[in-house]
């Protein structure tokens, strides 16, 4: 459950959205209602959020499964770290 939130209607957010924004910014939990639409949380996306089209995201895959194919992957060593494999693979970008 969260709590602290702020409960407005759709017509409040409206009406004062600059507000509303700025306080789902500063951490205000901010919740809207609608009677036909249901509820809806705002929170701001932060620098380790990705936005992208549908067709961005499988283009990814598909230039990912594609190097992978080529040999370009990489593969955790025995007994190798999260951190070290981390490491490892950033060095040869």
């Amino acid at each position: 459950m969260i709590m602290n939130m702020l409960v407005i209607s759709i017509r409040e957010f409206r009406a004062n959205q600059g507000k509303y924004l700025s306080m789902a910014l500063e951490g205000q939990d901010i919740i809207l209602k609608s009677r036909s639409k249901g509820s809806f949380r705002i929170i701001p996306l932060t620098e380790d959020d990705t936005l992208m089209s549908k067709e961005e995201y499988f283009a990814n895959i598909d230039r990912s499964l594609q190097e992978i194919k080529e040999g370009k992957g990489f593969e955790m060593l025995p007994n190798e770290s999260l951190s070290d494999f981390l490491k490892r693979t950033e060095c040869t970008k």
